[in-house]
């Protein structure tokens, strides 16, 4: 059998003309991968405890059951103060419950004894 240059087999760790193999080739090189960039410094701040969100939801109701608010709408205040202080900052979420006042929806009593549970309810990450 006449071998050809064509027709030599490399062996183990040769390459396959025929095949594409992967990390192989002119753009595999970690040289011309985008870097990530190094994540910035994030200061820890008081958050909503995730593990204790359904005690933080019967003690709130308690409170919003006790205002003029109505149902309705005490609901959808009651999921956006969730949001807000498990995912953005517990102060965000006092701040938005004190808004509440100026429309007259709470007096600054029960937006205290709100803010004074978030931060029962709250740990810093």
């Amino acid at each position: 059998m006449a071998y050809n240059k064509d027709n030599i087999n490399m062996g183990f760790g040769g390459q396959n003309p025929g095949k594409k193999v992967p990390g192989q080739g002119p753009n595999s090189s970690s040289k011309n991968k985008p870097k990530a960039k190094a994540k910035e410094a994030v200061k820890k701040q008081p958050m909503l405890n995730t593990h204790k969100i359904n005690p933080f939801k019967y003690d709130m109701n308690e409170l919003l059951s006790a205002t003029s608010m109505d149902d309705a709408k005490a609901s959808a205040f009651l999921a956006s103060v969730i949001a807000k202080a498990s995912r953005v900052s517990s102060k965000d979420a006092k701040d938005f419950i004190r808004g509440y006042i100026d429309s007259g929806d709470l007096t600054k009593d029960e937006a205290d004894k709100m803010c004074k549970l978030l931060d029962k309810y709250s740990k810093y990450r």
